[in-house]
């Protein structure tokens, strides 16, 4: 059984040797990678920039999520990988399975159609050289194969979203910029390749995510003349690791801090979860309402939406920006809110070191012939205070993220596209033969893992051995209708509801019978790491014991007694209990002839 899988990244690296582990009589499977790049590793080593693959940057996932579930990092590695140290280890993990004899690089795929007997042509050309501007020539005469299974994991952050803000074109009206020998530029974020692009100039970056936060901070560290950030709507920031800051004046820093995304557990959150609660999303609104105060009692600000001057930390590394000139916050945060909690900003990005600080704004409503850009009217402070600011930059950036394009997927065949998967967001019913993995984005959480969680489950639906129709779904992140980003999951609910689809999610007395306490403790104390679902059922793995054991263990107790107890033990118990009562209830009404 012939199967094509689109890209070499993570994804597709992962359900690559997903499927071969999964071969058996009935189900001979024969996968390959075409891949258009010249080697492995997708957006983490094509699309990113000199200085994210830097010593100091880092992914925003820790190791013990990021990391596939049988084939971890040493305990001496550092948390949180940088780009370079995590396409060696992509790189790594294809040698350790035999992938490579797998990966067509230089093969781009053109066309996926299907044929008369209902497989899957694939036309995919290869690249016969690069030129002098370096872009790649391709062979004219393409080449095809006939496939009874496509995966398509060529990757969320490939083609860029530009929205059309009116009178743009005039930032590049001036032919040179005034003194120097610089032109004036627009551009995504995708051509953002070093400091150099930056420096001296103007900068207006649009959004405010992780990539319009990393590059505020290489404007403000280049030497930009003026940074502006603008936000469609404000935006929240959190630490990637527990560190950093100071409580009755005891200062917590340490050279091995907890990541964060480690911090969330699963009893009484993920696992036995009643449905009414699920439903409910309570879960994630208390979590909203307590991250919101922390950040109050840590910052003086619940939000980053507030318009004053910030100054900016890395984005790979950010937690809260620096408020060097927040001046209504500073006089109305009190000395006695100081000394319970307080951020102890980074050195390195704070007066003297760095004396620089960018401007909030809203996204800009249109800019005027002079090139002059004007923002919308609100009671946002940064449209108070930015309205009355002349903003003229000359270097305007996109960091508004990536939109989803399969021109390759043939119309006439009718093939579904990633908002179209009703299984999971993987395929579409009576499609299974197509699916679309790592096509979602976690809230707190990395992509790869649920990736290897979808290829499992697509193996199963494969193999008619998932139960449908599937439970309802209470995983997808609350979004307003008009939301650019629509398949948000939150990462912990996702990864258990395919659990439970493929029949890997553990029971508690099973756990404690067959792999002792120390595992038990671990789940119940953990995230949603996959290991966890490779126990028991059809993906079970030798390894995963001893990974539970050693280094998730090991995340756990690095916690502390203190750490355990209020992240952990506390909303335990309580989620538990609301479960519960929950459960209780819901006995009652169903005896009452009320139905679930």
């Amino acid at each position: 059984m012939k199967v094509v899988i689109v890209g070499a990244g993570p994804s597709g690296l992962v359900t690559c040797k997903s499927i071969l582990e999964a071969c058996e009589a009935d189900y001979p499977f024969d996968p390959l990678i075409l891949e258009q790049e010249d080697g492995i590793g997708g957006t983490f080593k094509y699309r990113s920039y000199e200085s994210r693959s830097a010593q100091h940057a880092h992914l925003v996932s820790s190791k013990q999520l990021t990391c596939f579930s049988d084939f971890h990092l040493s305990f001496a590695h550092s948390d949180h990988l940088t780009l370079d140290e995590y396409v060696r280890y992509l790189e790594s993990y294809a040698h350790q399975f035999n992938l490579y004899n797998r990966i067509y690089l230089n093969s781009k795929v053109i066309k996926i159609e299907r044929s008369s007997s209902k497989k899957h042509v694939v036309s995919y050309v290869r690249r016969t050289s690069t030129n002098l501007k370096g872009v790649p020539e391709w062979e004219s005469t393409p080449q095809t194969i006939v496939a009874d299974f496509v995966a398509i994991c060529a990757g969320l952050h490939v083609v860029p979203s530009i929205p059309h803000i009116p009178g743009i074109e005039n930032v590049l009206k001036p032919a040179k910029l005034k003194g120097t020998s610089l032109m004036p530029e627009v551009f995504h974020s995708i051509n953002y390749k070093s400091r150099s692009q930056l420096a001296g100039r103007r900068v207006m970056i649009l959004g405010s995510g992780e990539t319009g936060m990393d590059l505020t901070y290489e404007a403000v560290k280049a030497g930009a003349q003026q940074v502006i950030l603008c936000t469609r709507s404000g935006f929240l920031s959190f630490p990637k690791a527990l560190n950093d800051f100071e409580i009755f004046g005891l200062q917590f820093k340490s050279d091995k801090p907890i990541p964060i995304d480690t911090l969330i557990t699963n009893l009484g959150e993920t696992a036995y979860v009643h449905p009414w609660v699920a439903r409910s999303h309570l879960r994630w609104f208390i979590s909203d309402f307590v991250i919101k105060r922390v950040l109050w009692l840590l910052t003086g600000e619940d939000h980053l939406s507030t318009g004053h001057k910030q100054a900016v930390t890395n984005g790979y590394s950010i937690f809260q920006l620096p408020m060097i000139d927040s001046y209504d916050i500073k006089m109305s945060r009190s000395r006695f809110l100081d000394y319970i909690s307080r951020y102890i900003d980074p050195p390195e990005d704070s007066p003297p070191h760095t004396n620089f600080v960018a401007e909030l704004a809203p996204f800009p409503s249109h800019f005027t012939t002079d090139g002059q850009a004007i923002f919308p009217l609100s009671r946002r402070k940064d449209a108070i205070r930015i309205n009355n600011i002349v903003i003229k930059p000359d270097t305007v950036v996109y960091a508004t993220g990536y939109t989803q394009k399969f021109d390759y997927l043939d119309e006439a065949s009718h093939y579904p596209r990633p908002q179209d998967a009703d299984l999971r967001s993987i395929a579409r019913t009576g499609d299974e033969d197509l699916a679309f993995i790592g096509y979602i984005r976690p809230g707190v959480g990395a992509i790869p893992p649920l990736a290897e969680m979808q290829a499992f489950f697509w193996i199963s639906l494969i193999k008619k051995r998932v139960k449908l129709p599937l439970s309802p779904q209470y995983y997808h992140l609350l979004t307003p209708k008009n939301a650019r980003i629509t398949y948000g999951v939150d990462h912990s609910t996702y990864a258990s509801t395919l659990a439970k689809d493929i029949g890997c999610a553990p029971g508690l007395v099973e756990l404690w019978r067959h792999h002792g306490t120390k595992v038990l403790v671990c789940y119940c104390f953990g995230a949603s790491f996959t290991p966890f679902y490779r126990l028991f059922g059809p993906f079970k793995s030798e390894s995963a014991p001893g990974v539970i054991k050693t280094e998730i263990w090991q995340t756990i107790t690095r916690r502390g007694i203190t750490g355990n107890v209020t992240m952990g033990l506390v909303p335990m118990v309580f989620y538990l209990t609301l479960n519960a009562i929950t459960y209780a209830i819901a006995m009652l009404w169903q005896l009452s002839g009320g139905s679930l």
